[in-house]
Order: C-alpha cells, then structure tokens, then sequence
C-alpha cells in the first residue's frame, strides 16, 4: 500500500476498528502518521475530522490498522516555482506615499538637519 501524506482525505471504518462501525465512521484530513507497528499492523494518525460538508470539526489522534484505511483522495503534489521567479517575487517594492525619496528631500525650516549636526559635531576639539 502507498505511504500516506499529510493533507491525504482518509475514511476511517470498521476495517481499521470496531470502536468505527456504523455511523462512527469518520473522515479524516491526514496531518501526520506514526511508524507501523510490524507485529500487529497498527499506526498512530493525526488529523482533522471533517463533517459532510467539509469542515473541519476536531483534531483527533487515532490508533488503526494501515490494512483497513482507504485513501478517498491523494494530497495535491506539490508545485515547484524556478528560482528565478521565487526570488523575483522576494524583491522589495518601490515604496510609494506622500514622502519623497531622501534624497530630494529638504530639511525643514528652522531645524539644522543631519548633515548640520554631523559637521558641528565634527568640529569639537578631542583630546589626545
């Protein structure tokens, strides 16, 4: 049998355990399966139950036999994007606003600016 991936949809019956007959049946979205016993056949599931529509309604951890579950649908594969386009999409905007860019920009009457205090500051006497 396939190994199980998170995010597989797994319908949980009497086939896994009696404590899943009759309308304890469940579904369940996969988040992670433990190792297979090898002596008995039995594995630990994590996941969430999901209602008739669809939703999640609990996460629940279950102990089942791996012979008895059926997978109802397979998790989508995963999409690889080129490096190219990944870092593409990691570059930083041009910000946009009210502002200026620094370098156009003035400083306001009546204050020194940074360039102004970085010159006085320079000019102080040190001591050797």
């Amino acid at each position: 049998m396939n190994a199980l991936n998170p995010g597989d949809l797994l319908l949980i019956g009497p086939a896994c355990s009696p404590q899943f007959t009759g309308d304890r049946a469940l579904r369940l979205r996969l988040v992670s399966a433990g190792e297979i016993d090898p002596y008995s056949g039995w594995m630990w599931l994590t996941g969430y139950v999901l209602d008739v529509r669809g939703d999640a309604t609990a996460k629940r951890e279950l102990y089942v036999q791996r012979a008895g579950i059926v997978v109802e649908r397979r998790a989508p594969a995963p999409t690889l994007v080129p490096e190219a386009v990944r870092r593409a999409s990691h570059q930083t905007r041009p910000r946009t606003g009210r502002l200026a860019p620094r370098e156009t920009q003035q400083p306001r009457s009546g204050s020194t600016g940074r360039t102004q205090f970085l010159n006085n500051f320079s000019e102080i006497p040190r001591r050797v």
